[in-house]
């Protein structure tokens, strides 16, 4: 039951985003130039050798040609640090299901929603800047040594949310959705799965199965059947 509530809700919220962006664009053409949507096929097709060693600057050019005034930048912020928190709520609801019992980690929740956030609003400072890489280096570093993680598995969360705030600040929000719906749908097919599950293992997400595969076999009762009398 809870697997499929939660296949449910995830299949509904990525297509209500989908449904409503396409509407919103389709509708309203001119939103493109004033949101942070479109930079994706800038990095796809981004140039290779000389042209490609400053691929960055194309992409940012693109997306900030059109904030020329004070309203219209703080408008696009905000759209990009609002796409983030979209994209990266759903892959907490992942984590809340899937995620074990023993090793719950509620910090990590809080860090899978504010992280994006923080590393889209860093990419919108640096962005032109030979600090980029420095921010993104710190940006690790934090997460590295700040933070200790229970799993390495956690620590997938950890980097989708770094990618998703990444996207988003440099213009490409449908790439957050895309890795995000990717990680969500990929966690719960494992989920589902158990693909790797072997008995008596550590487990990294909770038992889909509960008593079927991996839970030890009790022992037999001295007063059941068999019994000495």
């Amino acid at each position: 039951m809870r697997a499929v509530r939660l296949s449910a809700t995830l299949l509904v919220y990525f297509g209500v985003l989908a449904l409503v962006a396409w509407l919103l664009l389709t509708r309203y053409p001119a939103l493109q130039t004033m949101l942070p949507i479109g930079s994706a096929q800038h990095l796809i097709a981004q140039p290779t050798g000389a042209e490609g060693a400053n691929a960055f600057k194309p992409v940012s050019k693109g997306s900030y040609d059109h904030v020329a005034t004070i309203g219209g930048s703080i408008g696009w912020m905000l759209a990009a640090v609002f796409a983030a928190f979209l994209s990266a709520w759903p892959v907490s609801w992942v984590y809340m299901a899937t995620r074990s019992e023993d090793e719950y980690d509620q910090s990590l929740i809080s860090t899978i929603l504010v992280l994006p956030i923080t590393v889209t609003s860093i990419v919108i400072i640096v962005q032109n800047s030979l600090s980029l890489a420095f921010a993104l280096g710190g940006i690790a570093g934090a997460v590295r040594f700040k933070n200790s993680l229970k799993s390495s598995g956690d620590a997938l969360y950890i980097l989708l949310s770094v990618g998703i705030g990444l996207a988003a600040g440099t213009g490409a929000a449908e790439l957050s959705y895309v890795m995000s719906l990717t990680f969500c749908a990929s966690f719960v097919m494992l989920w589902l799965t158990e693909y790797g599950e072997r008995e008596g293992m550590k487990r990294y997400m909770s038992d889909f199965v509960p008593g079927v595969r991996g839970a030890p076999v009790p022992p037999a009762s001295a007063d059941g059947p068999g019994a000495a009398a």
